[in-house]
């Protein structure tokens, strides 16, 4: 069984419980993946499944991808994914990974890129509260002092300053599988998760369960 999944971020919404709590759920949709190329110990040094998924014309596939997709006599996809699996050697190229690999209670992890929202100042970027905003004052949304004094005479690394806000690789670990709707393709995981709508995010089983 492979680990996880290459899915597409619907939105959010809520679902009700039968004690009528509410729970937030995010909805993603993940079409059947397609096993594209196996990562064997004899040949790479490692073991792993690429998934692909989301279709592309062929006429869009770059020469070196072309000769991939042949290989594993698979039609082109436009994402690719390695994830581990258990049963590396009952895998094989070609075959389709479907939603229902997850059950109603797992925990997984999702990644995906965050929503960028350019360059910002340190008031909206990091939460600094600022200088007084009453007349007379020249400290308002600045960042304040950054050097050192005579020793060591420079400014460190890692000072948060301001700069692009967003748009990086994000991994929320450890939410909980609330419905699995195999019918449709659909996986519902309480809670957010990175990127707008429409974007691509990638679900595997949680690193980390909390007990």
């Amino acid at each position: 069984m492979v680990n996880g999944l290459i899915g597409r971020k619907i939105g959010m919404t809520q679902i009700f419980g039968e004690d009528r709590t509410m729970t937030p759920v995010t909805v993603i949709q993940v079409d059947p993946c397609v096993v594209v190329q196996k990562k064997t110990m004899q040949s790479d040094r490692y073991e792993s499944v690429q998934l692909g998924s989301i279709a592309m014309k062929p006429n869009k596939v770059k020469k070196p991808l072309e000769g991939h997709f042949k290989k594993a006599q698979v039609a082109p996809v436009r994402h690719l994914k390695e994830f581990k699996a258990d049963d590396h050697a009952a895998i094989k190229e070609g075959d389709t990974i479907n939603v229902d690999i997850f059950k109603t209670g797992d925990m997984v992890d999702v990644s995906g890129v965050s929503k960028g929202k350019g360059f910002q100042g340190v008031v909206k970027r990091y939460g600094f509260k600022g200088g007084r905003q009453t007349h007379g004052s020249r400290f308002h949304r600045t960042p304040g002092a950054i050097g050192m004094c005579a020793d060591p005479a420079k400014t460190l690394k890692g000072i948060r300053l301001p700069g692009q806000m967003g748009n990086k690789n994000v991994t929320i670990q450890g939410l909980r599988v609330v419905d699995v709707m195999a019918d449709k393709n659909l996986i519902l995981v309480k809670g957010a998760i990175p990127g707008s709508k429409d974007s691509v995010v990638y679900i595997q089983r949680a690193v980390k369960v909390n007990k």
